[in-house]
């Protein structure tokens, strides 16, 4: 019987792999790939800073701000489009190149609690 490690897919091959490694598309994806990876990093800072300033609208005000839970959850649609970006299921790259910036909120997501 074949040992696990000789066994190979019918379609492997060296010449495959120098087909894809010299294939210039998949150096531009890597370089997106980085481009995003970083912005997914900015965009995460982003979010921790609408989450402090939320609560503290809530703190003393003893109500949210429409504005910072619109971007909020723009910014949660941009993450995920990225995410998905990276992940390679979806060759749509995120805003600014292919995607335009997530639509604004428009109304309740999963209900609007009352904070007071």
């Amino acid at each position: 019987m074949e040992d696990q490690e000789t066994r190979k897919p019918a379609n492997y091959g060296s010449s495959d792999l120098q087909k894809n490694v010299g294939a210039r598309s998949t150096w531009i994806r890597l370089f997106f790939m980085l481009v995003f990876a970083f912005i997914y990093g900015v965009s995460r800072l982003v979010t921790g800073a609408v989450i402090v300033i939320q609560f503290f609208q809530v703190l003393f005000t003893g109500d949210t701000n429409d504005n910072l839970k619109s971007l909020g959850h723009s910014l949660a649609i941009y993450s995920y489009e990225i995410v998905n970006y990276l992940t390679f299921n979806t060759e749509v790259r995120p805003y600014p190149l292919d995607a335009e910036w997530p639509r604004e909120w428009s109304g309740n997501v999963t209900g609007d609690e009352d904070y007071r």
